[in-house]
């Protein structure tokens, strides 16, 4: 199943999208308490949001082998694959939806790049899973783009203006509960042109790997959001570009690029 979140007339409401049309719904799915308004709504007249605001929004670093061997070779040290899978933190204002802009701060560098990452969402609260049942917590994927000014990555101590800007973490269009991670292809292409794509599923550590890991240690709640990372080199983005991310079975997040003046 697909579900969307659109904006009807001021209000968030969730949708399930059958082709070109929306099925409004009361309710969340993420409670599983939910059901259809019998309205319709054309896709293509609605207001997208975000699919979904996590109550804590995690991702994974340097989670692709070669997006590793990219970023040791521009910086000059050795490869050094991660041995475990650590979980990390993004903030919520940084996310916005389908179609929505991009801003680069003014005072950015010419260094702000696009990453194609999948977006997993969590359906129930959960602690200490095992490789067994761990996918059982998994409500749907999405698409992200983690959106990275990598001067400020490397000046900050943190990373909290180089991934956290506001407008720097696209996602959606939707959320798709009907999902075979080996199946999936993720793309990037930037002004119609495709840059890279890989196996999305390619991970150093998978989703079952960290969601066993970080249970471990922190209970999962519905709603709660992991960015898996991306593959590859990325490539700048400037002002006027148009930034879309794929992946196959999922759908495309489509965002215009401005510069702040």
């Amino acid at each position: 199943m697909r579900w969307a979140r659109f904006d009807a007339n001021g209000t968030p409401t969730y949708a399930i999208v059958e082709g070109e049309t929306l099925l409004p719904v009361r309710g969340s799915p993420l409670t599983g308490q939910w059901e259809k308004t019998g309205e319709k709504r054309a896709l293509a007249q609605a207001k997208l949001l975000v699919p979904n605001v996590p109550p804590t929004f995690y991702a994974c670093g340097m989670n692709y082998p070669e997006h590793v061997k990219e970023v040791a070779a521009k910086i000059g040290q050795p490869v050094n694959l991660p041995s475990r899978p650590e979980i990390g933190y993004r903030a919520n204002n940084a996310l916005i939806a389908q179609n929505e802009t991009i801003v680069i701060p003014k005072d950015a560098t010419d260094k702000v790049q696009y990453e194609g990452e999948l977006a997993v969402i969590i359906g129930k609260q959960c602690k200490h899973l095992t490789r067994e049942n761990a996918l059982d917590a998994v409500f749907g994927y999405s698409i992200g783009n983690d959106v990275s000014e990598r001067t400020w990555q490397k000046a900050d101590r943190t990373m909290w203006r180089s991934k956290n800007t506001d407008t720097f973490k696209p996602m959606g269009p939707w959320i798709e509960t009907d999902v075979t991670l080996d199946d999936l292809i993720t793309k990037v292409r930037l002004n119609g042109k495709e840059l890279i794509a890989f196996p999305t599923n390619h991970m150093i550590f998978g989703v079952v790997d960290f969601l066993v890991e970080t249970t471990k240690y922190l209970t999962l709640y519905p709603g709660d959001m992991m960015w898996m990372g991306t593959e590859g080199a990325t490539a700048d983005m400037k002002h006027g570009d148009v930034v879309e991310i794929e992946i196959t079975g999922i759908g495309t997040l489509r965002n215009p690029v401005v510069r702040a003046g």
